[in-house]
């Protein structure tokens, strides 16, 4: 099997039952260390719900990236930018960083817009698009090389999280990433996977080196980018998005405007 990063020929590194049902082969590249599995037949079944019910920390990883995102974007890049959130799932994230005062745009092809109704990307007006966000998406891709390249078709700098590994193989009975229960993880990442991708899109990479990541034309210090993540943790969020001003009531006067001009039910 070739490697779906660089082409390599890969090679077989475990077989391990996902779903509870199907036995799969996994295989890593030796080039990239990029580790994929078979082409995955059961994703049907793996996504009857797109928001996994095992997940029962996606409300403290949106609180999370709001926070490291404000600040990455408040100090690195146009805080009055247009931003869209790809894979964007109940729009809680967009809702977090308009809250904070930051032109953000939701979009998801396969869950229901809940926080963020209204505010819904659209190609036509939303066609400059300053940083485009991604969280917990990577680790989906069937085609990674060909969704990164759609994404950066969108905006040539892209913020994203996935989990990845330094050195080896991860150990399939202790890393949980592969999440073989629900059986939605088919695309695992080393850093060396990352500077490969970089390099072939002509990018920047920056990263915390464990799940934060931002791909971008921009050129400035790795430290940089982590002394920023670090300061997001240690309270400047409310001071940016005082600085920022929230569109909270923005936002709320336009949702008014908008129910009193459609035409009422019967």
């Amino acid at each position: 099997m070739l490697c779906k990063i660089c082409a390599h020929t890969t090679l077989k590194i475990f077989r391990k039952t996902i779903l509870a049902r199907y036995e799969i082969q996994y295989f890593q590249c030796p080039i990239c260390r990029f580790i994929q599995t078979e082409e995955p037949y059961w994703l049907q079944e793996a996504y009857q719900h797109s928001l996994n019910m095992e997940d029962t920390g996606i409300v403290q990883r949106n609180l999370l990236f709001s926070k490291r995102t404000s600040t990455i974007l408040f100090f690195l890049f146009n805080k009055k930018g247009l931003y869209v959130d790809w894979g964007g799932g109940s729009g809680l994230f967009v809702r977090l960083m308009r809250d904070q005062g930051f032109n953000f745009f939701w979009n998801d092809p396969y869950t229901e817009n809940i926080f963020a109704r209204g505010f819904e990307y659209n190609k036509a007006n939303h066609n400059s698009i300053d940083v485009l966000t991604t969280f917990e998406c990577f680790e989906h891709f069937v085609d990674p090389l060909r969704e990164i390249e759609k994404l950066l078709s969108m905006s040539h700098t892209l913020l994203f999280s996935t989990v990845t590994f330094a050195e080896g193989t991860p150990d399939p009975e202790r890393w949980d990433y592969y999440s073989f229960s629900h059986g939605q993880h088919i695309a695992f990442y080393s850093l060396d996977t990352l500077r490969y991708i970089a390099r072939t899109f002509g990018l920047n990479l920056y990263t915390n080196h464990k799940s934060f990541h931002l791909l971008t034309p921009k050129n400035f210090n790795n430290t940089l980018y982590n002394g920023l993540l670090i300061l997001s943790q240690l309270g400047i969020s409310p001071i940016i998005g005082m600085l920022m001003g929230s569109k909270m009531k923005q936002d709320e006067s336009m949702a008014q405007k908008k129910r009193n001009t459609e035409p009422a039910s019967r």
